[in-house]
């Protein structure tokens, strides 16, 4: 029994990778980024291959049982690209299931498709209304999928909140760089929101269930999420009292903070794109029941213990960490963001 991972090399692909090799024959994983096999298991086989490609996916799936495509253009990326990848490669890789015979396709999509709602929980059938080119594109590859799905075919769509845990970097590991260094850390707004979070072991978890799960069951669409979370200040000032380097949380006016990062955002001079400081003074969590109900389904991880985690392997391995680029397993450069780390 064959598995293939679309995105393989990614933050979420390389878990699950390595989380379910125990369970196939073979795991094929499928990237544009280049990957270390040494950090996967020896059943583990990597694919240069965009899923752009149709006929490269086709030759691929041609063996395989269940396909999970996690590959996605990020946020920061052109509106073109993020369609072409998001969208089109959608199709392209349910297309080529299809015609190989691949039981299942789980399609991993994202909460940014719900934009920024006043009423929470958000539930699955709350509605999509996508901010920026990443949460719009994600709505559609979601359409794709159910296209897909109403011809009987079985396509599991999960909406994972932001996810976090041991190997993540990105955005985040801005976050861990300054709270190491003992700075100020500023978020947006008093913080008193609620921002729900998810730790990587518990979606690797959400998704094996739906994977191993009977058609009738599995072939939905699932909101993950932590089931514990706090404020945004409380959640990242218990990391701060973690940490232990003098490192403190410290709110900013809204309206001045977010006209100023729109510029920077625009003049490409911050890796903060618009879903980030759009959203870091809103309310964002959303309701689980559903998964925890059908699959049975249970997080083990709070927000606050995610992110002890996901820091604590930054410290054991920043020093190791040298290259920079745009993908959630490499540092991000932190372009303006940085002038401000050296006053702050």
């Amino acid at each position: 029994m064959n598995l293939v991972i679309t995105g393989g090399a990614g933050f979420l692909g390389f878990h699950l990778a390595n989380s379910l090799s125990k369970y196939f024959e073979r795991i094929d994983i499928i990237d544009i980024a280049g990957v270390d096999s040494s950090e996967y298991p020896d059943n583990v086989s990597y694919h240069n291959v965009d899923v752009r490609n149709f006929d490269a996916l086709l030759k691929i799936f041609g063996d395989c049982r269940f396909v999970i495509h996690a590959a996605s253009a990020l946020p920061l990326w052109k509106r073109k690209d993020i369609f072409e990848i998001n969208v089109q490669g959608t199709r392209n890789v349910l297309q080529a299931a299809s015609e190989a015979g691949v039981d299942k396709v789980i399609y991993v999509s994202s909460t940014a498709v719900y934009g920024i709602p006043k009423v929470h929980p958000i539930y699955e059938d709350s509605p999509l209304v996508g901010v920026g080119p990443y949460g719009e594109s994600k709505i559609v590859a979601e359409k794709v999928c159910l296209r897909y799905r109403k011809k009987g075919y079985c396509v599991p769509v999960v909406r994972p909140k932001t996810f976090i845990g041991t190997g993540r970097m990105g955005v985040f590991q801005i976050l861990y760089d300054w709270i190491k260094d003992g700075k100020k850390i500023p978020i947006i707004g008093s913080g008193k929101n609620k921002y729900q979070l998810l730790e990587v072991e518990d979606l690797v978890t959400a998704i094996k269930m739906i994977l191993f799960s009977d058609d009738h069951k599995a072939n939905d669409t699932f909101n993950v999420g932590a089931e514990k979370f706090g404020t945004v200040y409380q959640d990242l000032t218990a990391l701060c009292r973690y940490a232990k380097t003098g490192a403190r949380v410290i709110p900013t006016p809204s309206w001045l903070v977010k006209p100023a990062l729109f510029v920077f955002d625009v003049l490409g001079v911050s890796p903060l794109y618009k879903w980030v400081y759009g959203t870091a003074d809103k309310d964002s969590f959303v309701a689980i029941d559903k998964i925890k109900s059908v699959l049975g389904w249970e997080p083990r991880y709070s927000n606050g213990q995610a992110l002890i985690r996901s820091y604590q392997w930054y410290l054991d391995n920043w020093d190791k960490l040298e290259a920079t680029g745009i993908t959630h397993r490499v540092a991000w450069s932190q372009g303006i963001l940085g002038f401000f780390k050296k006053v702050l």
